[in-house]
């Protein structure tokens, strides 16, 4: 086993692998520390590139104990050229990592949950829980379901009806909270005071943060061991992006990849809010958004619980933010769309909004290789699009009839 324990993200202090989020001594958070030299001793591509398609390939970087039970067909997902995306931004070596078709729940949440779902059976738990703004949500009750455990789920009570019939499908304990995302998380914290129940994104959040590792893993891996020179990266709590710079610097220290200079991380976030972005812009310190207004649901996090260590990995990169607006997060839909055949949700939109903002100024050169991510699927978030698509002609079963349309287009 490669894993220590865990050790304060501010002092440093180190505790057991055990339920544990929050260090008694400063109140930072706790995160996983790994024996790198036992990892560089037993993982090497060939020993990866052996293995199943899946996040375990990389089980060595991972915090479980005893080989997974569940999630064993999660991630493997494809990184994709997008030559005709790019020539509609300008830029000549652009990537799409698509996580909108993920194994089960057609999210990147996928990755995380089947990480805390495992260790939540590797500590003896028999009820799962989370907050989530979406797709975290579906991803915990069907593996829970998978699992045949407990689960309660908490969602802010505006969530897009596709995500909420995606998580009620699977058949949990689910409730809507009049208020925030935030206000949910709070109330979730209360809750697992009280009850001996895993909370994914609580007292599991340092083995559930982990699996995000692996979408950067795989596109290194699928860049033929190679850094890109950015990643755009949408931001909501600030952990997708700071894992995917631990995943690179994971894969530089053990030798796994060749590092051409260091990767830019840049940060994408919606108007209405963008408490990261707006740290990154201005004095580096989180300014909560109390009333998230945006049509991107999945990012409305006002108090980002990894938002000072999202700028710290921004800056350290030398990568940057843009935000964007509902409108333009539409354009970034319906572009990837028409250009890539791909239908993203509005986390996605923000991205590819993001990234033609940073093309356009400059911080991201045409000719480097750069890789959007998109997190999650199209059909969940149909909402913001109903009113601008427009209606398709209605015509009778006759030549005629399309012939005259045929003609007036």
């Amino acid at each position: 086993m490669s894993v220590v324990g865990l050790r304060c993200r501010e002092c440093e202090r180190a505790y057991p692998a055990e339920a544990l989020h929050v260090c008694e001594d400063c109140f930072g958070p706790l995160e996983v520390a790994y024996d790198y030299a036992a990892i560089g001793k037993a993982l090497s591509r060939a020993v990866i590139e052996s293995r199943p398609m899946n996040i375990w390939r990389y089980r060595e970087l991972l915090p479980l104990s005893a080989p997974p039970t569940l999630g064993l067909h999660v991630g493997g997902t494809p990184l994709v050229r997008a030559h005709r995306l790019g020539e509609a931004l300008g830029h000549r070596q652009l990537w799409v990592k698509n996580d909108a078709v993920c194994h089960p729940t057609l999210s990147f949440k996928d990755r995380v949950v089947s990480m805390a779902l495992n260790k939540a059976r590797e500590l003896g738990f028999d009820t799962v829980a989370c907050a989530s703004t979406g797709n975290l949500a579906n991803s915990t009750a069907a593996h829970a379901a998978q699992a045949g455990l407990r689960c309660y789920v908490l969602i802010p009570n505006d969530l897009e009806a596709g995500k909420v019939m995606g998580t009620s499908i699977y058949g949990p304990n689910l409730v809507a909270v009049r208020g925030t995302y935030d206000d949910v998380n709070r109330l979730c914290s209360e809750i697992s005071g009280r009850h001996p129940w895993a909370f994914v994104n609580v007292n599991l959040r340092p083995y559930y943060a982990e699996g995000s590792k692996t979408y950067g893993y795989e596109i290194l891996e699928q860049l033929g061991w190679r850094t890109p020179a950015h990643v755009v990266v949408p931001m909501a709590s600030g952990s997708l992006l700071t894992k995917i710079g631990k995943a690179i610097s994971e894969m530089t220290k053990l030798g796994l990849v060749a590092a051409e200079g260091v990767t830019k991380l840049h940060g994408a976030q919606p108007e209405g809010c963008s408490p990261i972005a707006d740290a990154v812009a201005g004095r580096g310190i989180i300014k909560p958004v109390k009333t998230p207004h945006t049509i991107a649901k999945s990012l409305a996090i006002g108090n980002p619980a990894d938002g000072p260590y999202a700028v710290e990995a921004i800056r350290a990169s030398g990568g940057s933010t843009a935000v964007v607006s509902d409108a333009e997060i539409v354009a970034g839909i319906r572009l990837l769309a028409a250009t890539e055949g791909l239908f993203t949700e509005t986390a996605g939109g923000v991205t590819v909004a993001v990234a033609k903002v940073l093309i356009a100024r400059g911080l991201i050169h045409p000719d480097e290789p750069t890789v959007i991510c998109i997190t999650g699927q199209g059909l969940k978030t149909q909402e913001p699009l109903v009113a601008v698509m427009p209606p398709p002609p209605v015509i009778a079963p006759r030549i005629e009839e399309f012939e005259s349309l045929l003609a007036s287009a």
